[in-house]
């Protein structure tokens, strides 16, 4: 297939053993610099290209052996720390998130600042080589099995909300730190809030500088935003991390498993599972569901397409527009609706009846899981904002904060 395909599967097939332990095997991934082929040689990657790494994971999953760690620690944390971190705190904090013995959870949005970010009310306080956290987040992903968080507070309230902001890779295991996980109409409890009461950080924890982490925070999240909708990948079977309790079980044992439906829809999984039931329930006489299914593919297919669009132009030098996560996250939004639509009107009254035996249950958590994709990761209304703005050049909206000090502004709580 190529020589980077049959490297890897070379090496897997001599080193693979499902009697490993899961930590164990992801050790081994990550000293042989396969677990995140794509980062640089400096952060245990090859720095391959985007396509040569999938060619990388399709060997580990043809040889049968667990997928390397993922969550938001390889997907965000790191990517950050990469373009931002100084060389201790790369030597620091990649190793555990590349081998999976530390799982990140990312402690950005506030219960008045979603949309409005910068608007964070959550303070650092410098005392000596530490910093007091006080402050409350939510809709935390992940929050639940933690053991660190990427922080954005605020270090310096007297400058505009926008220059007062720093971003910390803080503990989740110390006192202070109430995780309350919140159900869904799913029944699941993917996000979280969490109260900060008086945590402390190490000024050596603070990531691409002080007062400078609104920049730090938009590489994560354009990051973000760019994973979300590249399209349906997998999602790791075991899970990274501490309080998970997985890296001590049977590596052999989580390689037949697989994401949960909310898992999958969130890994950009929407449209298979649509697609999937559309089959099931062939033939599909009605002309208007079938106009539905095929936007559907025609829409995964632009999602390919786009990214590999992307990859070529990196490849080859060629300036991006920037817009490209903000692009590939509004088609996921517009994707997981439409596959929501598709799953429901195939199955009929009975795909919300998680116990009729007509209804498909991956079918019905994602419709009703489908309105937080255009939530979170920024809404869909943030990212045609910055687009407009910041791509297409058009007037921005009016903003009376942007010079007055954050100190200054009004909110609920000094109106």
């Amino acid at each position: 297939m190529s020589e980077i395909y049959d490297e890897a599967r070379a090496w897997l097939d001599a080193n693979w053993d499902p009697d490993l332990s899961v930590g164990e095997w992801w050790e081994q991934l990550c000293d042989a610099r396969w677990a995140v082929p794509m980062w640089p040689e400096d952060a245990f990657g090859r720095g391959h290209s985007r396509s040569d790494a999938t060619l990388v994971s399709r060997a580990i999953r043809d040889a049968g052996a667990l997928p390397a760690p993922g969550g938001l620690g390889i997907m965000l944390a790191g990517p950050t720390i990469v373009a931002h971190g100084t060389d201790e705190q790369k030597a620091e904090f990649l190793r555990p998130i590349v081998s999976g013995q530390e799982a990140w959870c990312q402690l950005f949005s506030e219960p008045e600042a979603g949309s409005d970010l910068a608007g964070l009310q959550c303070k650092a306080m410098r005392d000596g080589d530490e910093w007091v956290v006080n402050g409350q987040k939510v809709w935390t992903s992940g929050g639940q099995i933690a053991d660190r968080g990427m922080l954005l507070a605020r270090t310096d309230p007297d400058v505009p909300k926008h220059r007062g902001i720093s971003w910390f890779a803080i503990d989740m295991h110390q006192t202070g730190m109430d995780v309350r996980p919140l159900t869904e109409m799913t029944g699941r409890a993917l996000f979280n809030e969490v109260f900060i009461s008086d945590c402390r950080v190490l000024d050596a924890h603070l990531v691409g500088g002080l007062n400078n982490g609104w920049a730090v925070g938009n590489t994560t999240l354009m990051v973000e935003r760019a994973t979300l909708g590249a399209g349906p990948h997998a999602a790791a079977a075991a899970m990274p991390g501490t309080v998970a309790g997985q890296l001590e079980r049977r590596a052999g044992d989580f390689v037949s498993g697989g994401a949960s439906a909310s898992e999958g829809v969130i890994a950009g999984g929407a449209g298979p599972i649509a697609m999937r039931i559309a089959r099931q329930h062939a033939p599909i006489t009605d002309p208007v569901l079938r106009q539905k299914i095929v936007r559907l593919h025609i829409l995964g297919e632009i999602q390919r397409m786009s990214s590999l669009r992307a990859k070529a132009a990196r490849a080859a030098g060629v300036k991006l527009t920037g817009a490209e996560p903000n692009i590939a996250k509004l088609t996921m939004s517009e994707v997981t609706r439409l596959a929501a639509d598709v799953a429901l009107a195939v199955q009929g009254p009975a795909g919300t009846l998680l116990r009729d035996p007509a209804c498909d249950p991956a079918g019905a958590e994602l419709a009703l899981f489908a309105p937080a994709v255009s939530i979170y990761g920024g809404t869909d209304q943030v990212q045609r904002n910055i687009i407009g703005e910041r791509i297409l050049q058009l007037p921005s909206e009016p903003r009376v904060d942007k010079d007055v000090p954050f100190r200054e502004l009004r909110t609920s709580a000094r109106p």
